[in-house]
């Protein structure tokens, strides 16, 4: 099964910190989260960066993202201090956090 790990603002929206389900792409496993909520979580989701196995997802469309059964996905919400501009955070490290030399992974 794959680990949906929920960061800040994700996780509570989604009222848990992670989760698993059986999905084969990252797109799925979107649906599938989405499917157990309503849509202020789709909203939250909608503007969240993606970390798959230590790698950010960048810019790569999410059904073209292949998940293994112990994958573990970050999903990580724009963090205070930004624009709200999903494209600037698409690569899962805020400013902060790149300059700091992190992993995208702050406390959550």
């Amino acid at each position: 099964m794959v680990q949906l790990r929920y960061w800040a603002g994700a996780r509570a929206a989604a009222g848990v910190s992670d989760e698993s389900v059986d999905a084969p792409t990252l797109l799925a496993a979107l649906e599938a989260a989405r499917a157990r909520r309503d849509e202020s979580f789709a909203r939250v989701i909608g503007v969240c960066s993606f970390v798959v196995d230590e790698v950010p997802v960048g810019r790569t469309p999410h059904a073209d993202v292949v998940l293994q059964p112990d994958s573990v996905v970050e999903v990580l919400p724009p963090f205070a201090g930004g624009s709200g501009d999903v494209a600037r955070c698409a690569d899962g490290l805020g400013d902060m956090e790149r300059r700091a030399g992190g992993s995208g992974m702050i406390d959550r």
